[in-house]
């Protein structure tokens, strides 16, 4: 395993530059460098450290998990079931437990709905791909056709209606944690 090469994707993915991990950990730049370059070694408190800033530990950074999954093909989904009638859910990738985001595909047969959620954490995004469908709010509706797409905190309750008597609506839904 090349560490320094490991510690720079992860600080790089984080969004942050050497001088900002070097602050964040109280070590110099140079020793950040040198260390993302192999030209130097560390202590495993030197090192612990350095993870923690970058919000990983030990045991995630020398885990020997597979590669990241990249792409999932269409019969890779996951279907949703106890959904109400007219409504197919499916999960768009696996293993969204451990993402920060739970893309679905929701479809509405005409005068269908979703259940009613609840407040909970988290922002939702949403993008209708076909159709027309009613976003409710804490009892506000708001009306979208193919092409409009949506975001909200999840703080309010909400669902998605098909208005349609004919048509079917299809809409990409995902849950932001």
């Amino acid at each position: 395993m090349n560490v320094g090469d490991k510690i720079r994707r992860l600080r790089m993915s984080r969004g942050l530059t050497q001088e900002e991990l070097a602050m964040r950990t109280d070590l110099s730049r140079s020793f950040i460098s040198q260390l993302e370059s192999n030209k130097t070694s560390l202590s495993l408190d030197t090192l612990e450290k350095i993870l923690r800033a970058l919000g990983t530990d030990l045991k995630a950074f020398f885990s020997d998990q597979e590669e990241e999954k990249i792409v999932f093909k269409k019969e890779d989904r996951i279907p949703l079931y106890d959904q109400p009638d007219g409504v197919s859910s499916f999960l768009l990738m696996s293993d969204v437990e451990t993402k920060k985001i739970d893309p679905t595909l929701v479809v509405l047969a005409p005068g269908a709905q979703t259940e009613e959620e609840s407040y909970h954490e988290g922002d939702e995004f949403g993008y209708v791909l076909q159709g027309k469908v009613d976003l409710w709010l804490d009892d506000v509706r708001y009306r979208l056709s193919q092409g409009d797409c949506f975001y909200y905190r999840a703080d309010k309750k909400h669902m998605l209606k098909n208005p349609s008597k004919k048509r079917e609506a299809v809409v990409l839904w995902i849950e932001i944690d």
